[in-house]
């Protein structure tokens, strides 16, 4: 389900030469259709004699299927392919940002405002009260985008210019749903100490440091660290981000199928960064009963020795009732489940083996673990990574708004305190009207979900006395 129709991803664009005879553009979009495209906009771009040229966009399931519907247009009588465009390749020409000046610069008195000799006088001012950067620069409102390329949505370890299409797009994310400056830093280095140099060096003209697509185990290293070296706030997308987006769906599941969080049985698939930030924060949000399961079993005392320093906390923190096995014995009669593993890593004969209403976060992306259409009937709500399913768990719901509130109030770190209180502020958007099984979560479009998030996350950094302005007040 959702793999064999056209996706957005794939939008070719096919400039054409057809004769201008009645029936050329018929037997084109006959072609077209006869293939599986979905046509968009057919635009006319001029007349040339007796030839019309055109441009078609058109959706394909994929770039095979790109190539093979270029080639049944090629092959209709009256046309001449002469120019194959993809959508998504155009669009990032010369890339997705640009800087614009917020001063006129018409005139040699603006020149002197704006740079020398008046700039001289503001850089006095930093140097003599360092605090008044925030005021008098771009500083407070502007984050890195920060990543060493090793780890780049489900590619991999494709590199820091690889990387960088990717950290425009979350920079342009950051712009439209929070009018945050965000900006895109891929480094080449050689493992975490230089990563955590790099994030130290550039510290002094960013007001926060968005991690980004950092690998396992080295990310946690090179949070833990930034965030007791620096005083500015470090937040790793893909371990947090996720984290209180699945709490926010987790808490309105709980009211869709009457249970409370407290008295779940929850199953987490997948103890990487993600799997551990998520059952950190449903730790922390009153969940006492979680049983993580990775590669090698459930994480239980038998297995310390083979784990290491994260999976060895979550370890000691987790399975109450003293599970050992698999994911099968850790299913049980679970309540929930919170898969950031592969695709199909829960069958649905799995999946029965739950408790009557049970929750379901399948997150592997772009093949859940297990496909919504799949759950047997004791399943009540059903949650996935993907926008073509009903409950998206998605980070664009978070980080906008969480830096924010972070910007906003000055903060100078991030606490599970943080990122519980953005959940609820997520969560509290859905009310009870609209709450049911396919709808636990805000749509990524709602405009109220970035106010939301940084409102709660502002209001916690105050009342816990982490930010500046308390203490410059």
């Amino acid at each position: 389900m959702g793999g064999t129709g056209p996706r957005t991803g794939y939008v070719l664009v096919l400039r054409l030469e057809l004769s201008d005879t009645p029936g050329t553009l018929g037997r084109v979009t006959t072609a077209i259709g006869d293939d599986g495209g979905d046509i968009g906009n057919i635009d006319l771009v001029g007349q040339f004699g007796r030839k019309v040229v055109r441009e078609v966009t058109v959706t394909c399931r994929n770039e095979a299927h790109a190539h093979e519907l270029t080639a049944k247009v090629e092959a209709v009588e009256g046309v001449r392919v002469l120019e194959v465009g993809d959508r998504t390749f155009l669009a990032h020409q010369g890339g997705k940002l640009a800087i614009v000046s917020k001063l006129p610069l018409k005139s040699p008195d603006d020149l002197s405002v704006a740079y020398t000799p008046g700039v001289g006088r503001v850089s006095q001012a930093i140097a003599a009260d360092p605090e008044r950067v925030w005021d008098l620069t771009v500083k407070g409102n502007s984050v890195a985008v920060l990543t060493d390329g090793t780890a780049v949505l489900g590619l991999g370890a494709i590199g820091p210019a690889a990387a960088m299409p990717v950290m425009e797009g979350k920079a342009a994310l950051f712009k439209e749903f929070a009018d945050i400056d965000a900006y895109p830093i891929c480094v080449d280095v050689a493992g975490p100490e230089e990563l955590i140099a790099v994030a130290k060096a550039i510290a002094p003209g960013f007001g926060g440091i968005n991690l980004e697509d950092v690998a396992a185990p080295a990310c946690f290293e090179v949070e833990e660290r930034l965030r007791r070296e620096l005083d500015i706030p470090v937040f790793h997308d893909d371990q947090h981000g996720t984290a209180v987006v699945v709490l926010a769906a987790m808490e309105n599941a709980c009211r869709v199928v009457g249970k409370r969080l407290a008295d779940l049985r929850v199953v987490m698939l997948g103890a990487g960064a993600a799997g551990i930030a998520c059952a950190r924060l449903l730790l922390h949000a009153g969940v006492r009963d979680l049983v993580a399961v990775d590669l090698g079993g459930v994480l239980h005392p038998g297995r310390a020795a083979e784990l290491d320093p994260q999976r060895r906390w979550l370890m000691e923190r987790s399975n109450p009732r003293g599970l050992a096995g698999g994911l099968a014995e850790a299913l049980a009669g679970a309540d929930a489940f919170v898969g950031v593993s592969g695709p199909g890593a829960l069958p649905p004969a799995l999946a029965a083996t739950m408790a009557p209403e049970a929750i379901v976060f399948a997150l592997a992306n772009p093949v859940p673990e297990i496909l919504p259409d799949e759950v047997p009937p004791n399943v009540a709500v059903v949650a996935t990574g993907r926008s073509d399913f009903p409950n998206q768990i998605n980070n664009v719901l978070v980080f906008p708004g969480f830096f924010r509130g972070l910007l906003d109030a000055r903060a100078r770190s991030v606490t599970d305190d943080m990122k519980a209180a953005a959940a609820r502020g997520l969560a509290s958007l859905v009310d009870e009207r609209e709450l049911d099984a396919d709808f636990v979560i805000p749509s990524v479009f709602d405009r109220r979900v970035a106010p939301a998030v940084s409102r709660a996350v502002q209001e916690t950094v105050e009342r816990t006395g982490l930010s500046r302005l308390v203490e410059s007040g």
